[in-house]
Formats: C-alpha cells, structure tokens, sequence
C-alpha cells in the first residue's frame, strides 16, 4: 500500500455527558481502563488531517497528552467536542494553539438544549466558543446535525457562525454501531431539504471559495435525505480511518455493524494493520456498500480526491446567481419525482438507514458491555 498521508479519526472514548436524541452512545460508554493508550498513539501513520471525536473527548483528562502525540504526526488536528468543558477547552487551546475545535450546537438555545439533553449545553457551548474567539484560535466553528426538530435554525445558526467569523459544518440523520441507532430518520423531507437549500444559497453568494464546496456539501445532504447514491465515491479505508477507543482501526463510523481491519495495540506497527488481509476484507465489503452515508468524514476527502465535480458544480451555479436565478432543491429528480406523486414516502424510507428491526450494535467490548 501506499505511503502517503492519510485522513485519520480518533475516537478516544465512549463516554459521553450529553444526551442526544439523535444518539445513543452515552448509553453504551467505553470503560475508562479499557480506552486507546498513548503508546497505541504513537503507532498511527502520518496523516494530513486527524480528527479528534468520542463520544465526548474532554472526558478524558490525558487528551493534552494525546494531542501533543498526534501533534508530532499530524497536519492539522480538529477536535468535536459539545464545548461544555470550558476550562479544559481554553487550557488545552492555550498549549495547543493550532488546533481546531468543532463544538456541536444543535440550533438556538431552546431547541438545542432540547435535542442535546444537557442542562444550559448552548450558553455552555456558545460562551466557550466566543471565549476560544477572544483568544485569538482561527480554527473555530459550530457543527449541527440537522433533523426535523431544529431545520427552522440552520440560516440563523449559519449567520452566528458569521458573526463571529467561525467555521459551521453540517450533518444529518444517520444510523450506525457508531451512533448506537437504528431508527433515525428524517420525517418531513421538503421542509429540511428547504432549509439546506436556503442555506446553500448562503454559501453560494458568498465570496469565499471554501464556502462554495460547502455548498456542494449541503447538496449532497439532500440527495442523501431523498436516499439517493451518493455524490462522489467512497474511499475509505483506502484513504481514509478511524481508530476506536478499543484501539480497533476501522474504515468509518457509519456501517451498520462495526468492521474492523486489525487492532493497532496488539500489532507492531501501523503496517501490519493496514497492509493485513484482515485490512484487505473490509476494502472489499466498502466497495460493496449500499448505505451510502453522506458524512463530512468520507465526502471531504472525496471532494478532494473527485475535485473536477464539486468545480464543475459550483461554476454551474455562480454562473445561475449572475443571471439571477438560485440554486433549487428541484434540481434533483428524486425531489420532484416525490413532490408530484411518483415516489412515496415509504419508499423513499426504504433507501433510508433506518431499520426499526434491527438489532442495535454498539461496538462495545466485553468487559465495557459487562459494566
């Protein structure tokens, strides 16, 4: 296989404060003993972005330690958190100043809080991040994942975002071992699918280039909400990883049950892992997959890799914003097709991830399932 740098995520914990609606992974915590050591760290390969995610990470108290480990091997490390460890985020940030933090924020205080099920979590979440601003950390944002319950606040979330010059990143509804989900879904697709579009409209009549692959991003949310293939390949486990706290190295978090290429603690180095044909299994089941996950973690690479689309797309539609016109979610057929009558709801919920009857995996080990 090839040396080049890869796109890695670590997910350092189970354990989780908040209590979602869209996941239940705080119900299902990785035990504290159990969780990947900084000499498993020390193995991962170089990587030109590493993402730093949980359950929640600031759980841990050593993630400093961790953070100086993936320093050393890392282009640029961003860590998901829902922000309500201020005082860890600023002294981590103070040591760390490079790093991006991404902190969950589900829409306005109401409807956050609701949907995050932490007591105060957006004045908790917002205070941090307007506190990370004042320090002078470039590398700042919020992250939504977007449902039925707060598309009503994706714009304004949009603008706050603007207002204090931060990043915002989106996702929505999907189900996973990962999420430990299986009945998430989105319920009215024409009024979520109206919200992205407002929003890519946004990005679109922006004059930053970044923006307008965000823009092509959000698009793809709503080709995935409608159940189509996505937009670009997949490529992980090629490209691409993700490492458990149980130091099992794995393609994403969006498979239905947890695959895993090898175990990094109980290997010598990362090759042994990667190069394995335990490795090469998992490559195969990827190119086989049907789930067709649109998540920032497999469609960021891709819109690298496949960047000849994403451009062709966006020059389409700056070009329809000089004559006037926006972009519309009825571009897509599958948007029409469901508005005039030709595809029903049901079966539109029969390409979805959601799966009422199955089985929830958490990926759990045995000792952490026993506690």
């Amino acid at each position: 296989m090839s040396k080049k740098k890869l796109n890695g995520t670590v997910i350092v914990t189970y354990r989780c404060n908040a209590r979602c609606n869209m996941c239940n992974r705080y119900k299902e915590p990785s035990k504290p003993e159990e969780e990947i050591t900084l000499d498993t760290i020390r193995k991962l390969p170089p990587m030109y972005f590493t993402n730093v995610t949980g359950g929640e990470p600031f759980t841990r108290t050593d993630l400093p330690e961790i953070i100086r480990e993936l320093n050393k091997i890392s282009d640029r490390i961003v860590i998901s958190t829902n922000g309500y460890y201020t005082d860890r985020i600023i002294a981590l940030c103070k040591r760390f100043p490079n790093i991006g933090i991404r902190i969950s924020i589900e829409g306005l205080e109401e409807t956050n809080d609701m949907i995050r099920g932490i007591p105060d979590g957006f004045k908790r979440g917002y205070g941090t991040l307007k506190k990370l601003v004042e320090m002078g950390m470039k590398d700042v944002g919020f992250g939504m994942t977007v449902q039925d319950s707060n598309a009503k606040d994706l714009v304004a979330l949009y603008h706050l975002s603007n207002e204090l010059g931060m990043e915002f990143a989106t996702a929505t509804l999907h189900n996973s071992f990962y999420f430990v989900e299986n009945k998430n879904i989105i319920h009215d697709r024409p009024m979520v699918a109206k919200a992205f579009e407002d929003l890519i409209n946004e990005l679109i009549n922006s004059n930053s280039p970044k923006k307008w692959f965000r823009a092509y991003f959000n698009h793809g949310l709503i080709n995935y909400i409608y159940g189509q293939k996505r937009l670009l390949p997949c490529d992980m486990a090629f490209d691409t990883f993700f490492i458990d706290p149980y130091s099992d190295v794995m393609p994403c978090n969006g498979t239905k049950d947890k695959e895993v290429m090898g175990n990094l603690d109980k290997a010598e180095n990362w090759d042994e892992v990667w190069n394995s044909e335990q490795a090469e299994k998992v490559r195969k089941k990827v190119r086989a997959c049907t789930r067709q996950c649109w998540m920032i973690g497999s469609a960021s690479p891709a819109i690298h890799k496949y960047i000849k689309t994403p451009i062709w797309w966006i020059v389409k539609h700056k070009i329809k914003f000089w004559t006037r016109n926006k972009y519309s979610m009825y571009e897509s057929q599958i948007v029409r097709d469901f508005r005039d009558g030709k595809v029903s709801k049901a079966e539109l919920d029969a390409h979805s991830t959601c799966d009422l009857a199955a089985v929830v995996n958490d990926g759990l080990s045995a000792a952490s399932k026993e506690q």
